[in-house]
């Protein structure tokens, strides 16, 4: 959630926040009259019961005349009470409503508009130029079943529409982009983490998951528990209503999971191969970090993502994503996006957020700061994912199906170093 002494303060950086996600202003102002309602409800309770407190305490004091009177005015006075907590809980509950709903403030800078306006930071690498090979580059699911590493037909058939199999070298290569990242992640200093992906609905609107996406989220009605899109569901989680001890720098974790999305509304989109699926497996990376570290970890993240990037040599490009496509929980995110030959477009493989403080202060995270405690930046990023196949066999592909291995995924499949279709 966002910082309420914030917004009293200057309500103007969060109406800015709003215009540039496209949001509704008005829902600044709508917060902040929530927020006096309940300040003011509060105050009344809590000055009533200090006087019912007062007369209870002087009725033993009264005498016989005075006793009457002060037993009415005991009565009256808690009768008021009951009032004034019930309007200060309803004000309370209105405020939670509110911020249950409200995005982060975006960091100042980044570009306003949605998913179309945001702005390359750089390209990497350029793409190949089949046509001068001499051949028609192959889609990935083409050159996925010729090295019979994917079979999306029998997915289906077992699970349905945007189901599918990685078999045989498809396996391989799956975990051994997967072991690769874990072993960077190690190399950096991060804990590995297998996580559950399965979690409560406080820990799933605890991220900014149950928001406006929340249609993409699989619940298991009976249980009351939601399957998760990324292992940062789990990982934020993790160290919910904790004080941390951030003095000696970030605490950073990598999470190992399988990944679920019902991909609600992005029906006729990628419906070919896997690019777009309802289950996939995620290396994801997830930091705590002291507030004024945010920003250069953030940055520290990208830097991760991109040499992960390049041990699969793949052209690619950095996008600071526009305002009004973040999540709820986040206020920057850059986006790595790969090069597809056969569609001849830019796809993300990598996504790294800033969520600030939000997610740590509806999760009661914090740290241990100036004799007191304040709530952590909480940080994410993938290092590596399933769509990754879809990138490295289009671009690494040779004219009669096979597919060249990069050379920083080679100690990952014994030394192979191409792919042979079956």
């Amino acid at each position: 959630m966002i910082d309420l002494r914030a917004l009293r303060e200057d309500p103007e950086t969060v109406r800015a926040s709003q215009r540039a996600r496209g949001a509704d202003e008005s829902a600044v102002d709508a917060l902040l009259e929530a927020d006096v309602r309940r300040r003011s409800a509060l105050t009344r309770f809590e000055e009533l019961r200090a006087e019912q407190k007062q007369v209870s305490k002087s009725v033993g004091k009264a005498s016989p005349e005075e006793r009457p009177a002060v037993l009415a005015r005991a009565k009256e006075l808690s009768e008021q009470v009951k009032a004034a907590e019930a309007e200060a809980d309803e004000a309370a509950a209105e405020v939670d409503r509110l911020l249950d709903t409200f995005p982060n403030v975006i960091v100042d800078g980044i570009p306003a508009g949605g998913e179309d306006d945001f702005r390359v930071l750089r390209e990497v690498g350029a793409p190949r130029d089949f046509a001068a090979e001499g051949f028609t580059p192959k889609d990935h699911l083409d050159l996925g079943e010729g090295l019979r590493a994917i079979d999306v037909a029998r997915g289906t058939k077992v699970a349905g529409a945007r189901f599918y199999y990685l078999t045989g070298i498809g396996a391989r290569l799956e975990l051994a982009l997967l072991n690769a990242g874990l072993d960077q992640a190690l190399a950096a200093g991060f804990t590995p983490m297998i996580t559950p992906t399965l979690v409560t609905p406080h820990t799933m609107r605890g991220t900014g998951f149950l928001g406006a996406h929340a249609a993409e989220v699989y619940h298991l009605e009976e249980d009351d528990l939601y399957l998760t899109g990324t292992s940062e569901v789990a990982l934020a989680g993790y160290h919910a209503d904790e004080i941390l001890d951030l003095s000696g720098g970030p605490q950073r974790y990598a999470g190992w999971s399988t990944c679920y999305r019902r991909e609600a509304g992005s029906y006729g989109k990628d419906t070919r191969g896997i690019i777009r699926v309802h289950q996939f497996n995620k290396l994801e990376m997830f930091v705590y970090a002291p507030i004024e570290d945010a920003a250069a970890e953030h940055e520290r993240l990208l830097a991760w993502e991109e040499e992960m990037i390049a041990k699969v040599e793949l052209p690619y490009r950095v996008i600071d994503t526009a305002a009004g496509d973040l999540g709820l929980s986040a206020a920057r995110k850059f986006d790595c996006e790969a090069w597809l030959p056969t569609q001849q477009r830019y796809m993300e493989i990598t996504s790294t957020s800033n969520c600030t403080t939000f997610q740590a202060r509806r999760l009661g995270i914090r740290e241990r700061h100036g004799g007191g405690t304040r709530p952590v930046a909480t940080l994410n990023g993938t290092l590596a994912t399933t769509r990754w196949i879809v990138a490295l066999l289009e671009n690494h592909q040779q004219p009669d199906g096979s597919v060249r291995v990069p050379e920083g995924l080679r100690p990952y499949l014994g030394g192979l170093e191409v792919l042979e279709p079956a």
